[in-house]
């Protein structure tokens, strides 16, 4: 691949590479992907009071969603349903109480709210979404993910089908060689080190760890019905056939067992236990480095 472009944006960094001999079209790519990330960071963060999101913060009502939410909106519904509510767009005022707030407070209130019933407070059928209440929102479960196909979209309408996409850690890969994209899967008990490599051919990868925005006693995913982050998995990785499920489901594992997973969904996985032990699936594309 003879072009490579990083930059920050949604709060992490991005190192895209592709294949385009000509710069001003290469230039041109990097720009439609720039500001394809801003749209979708203006409707969907809650720490912007622009946002979509922040409308639906401020007042219960009937919201027009952007074309995008389709998607997005079905898998949280599916992951809802079956991880019996552990994984929910509404875990925003948990978020919010536990201290991961606009201001990145990290103080944690006294008391740490249960997100509602997505049934008793929203409702969506294409393309509006219903609420009964105000409600903070959170689509980082999966949106990182989403937003990197979004990416990855807008090279194959371009005629690009050879690239790579690394959103802080969530990476779709497309080749029309059969050359692997190597990965490292970082130890989340020393982050100089790597427990094993995973090996990508058109697939996506994402990985999720405690040790990662980390405070006082939570991570980014907590249980919202213990109100509490969950201890018992360092760290995991999914490969599938898009970054958007692969995310969503580093988030749904936390919660529930990878067979129950795979009854819904087809991907490859390996999980780090506490204990240092490890899950794997069998055609996990990769090698550990690791007993």
């Amino acid at each position: 691949m003879n072009e490579s472009f990083s930059f920050k944006a949604i709060g992490t960094s991005w190192h895209i590479q592709f294949a385009c001999s000509d710069r001003a079209v290469s230039d041109h790519l990097v720009t439609t992907v720039k500001a394809r990330i801003e749209l979708f960071e203006s409707n969907y963060s809650r720490f912007r009071e622009d946002s979509f999101v922040g409308q639906i913060a401020r007042a219960a009502g009937q919201y027009q969603l952007p074309d995008d939410a389709a998607l997005m909106l079905a898998l949280y519904r599916k992951l809802y349903d079956i991880t019996q509510g552990k994984v929910t767009p509404l875990i925003g005022e948990v978020l919010v109480a536990a201290g991961y707030d606009k201001d990145y407070s990290l103080m944690p209130k006294d008391h740490i709210p249960t997100p509602p019933a997505w049934d008793e407070v929203m409702s969506y059928q294409m393309p509006f979404l219903t609420t009964t209440r105000p409600l903070q929102l959170d689509f980082g479960a999966l949106g990182k993910g989403y937003i990197v196909d979004i990416a990855a979209q807008v090279f194959k309408d371009n005629g690009i089908a050879d690239f790579s996409i690394n959103a802080g850690g969530d990476i779709a890969y497309s080749t029309t060689t059969d050359k692997p994209f190597r990965v490292g899967l970082e130890d989340p008990a020393d982050t100089t080190q790597v427990i094993g490599v995973a090996a990508l051919v058109n697939k996506s990868i994402a990985g999720s760890a405690g040790n990662r925005r980390a405070w006082a006693k939570y991570h980014h995913i907590i249980d919202p019905d213990l109100s509490e982050s969950p201890r018992h998995i360092a760290g995991l990785w999914v490969v599938a056939d898009t970054t958007l499920l692969a995310d969503g489901l580093t988030t749904a594992l936390f919660f529930t067992g990878p067979e129950v997973l795979r009854q819904h969904f087809d991907f490859e996985y390996l999980v780090l236990y506490s204990d240092r032990s490890i899950a794997i699936s069998d055609a996990f594309p990769g090698e550990l480095f690791m007993q």
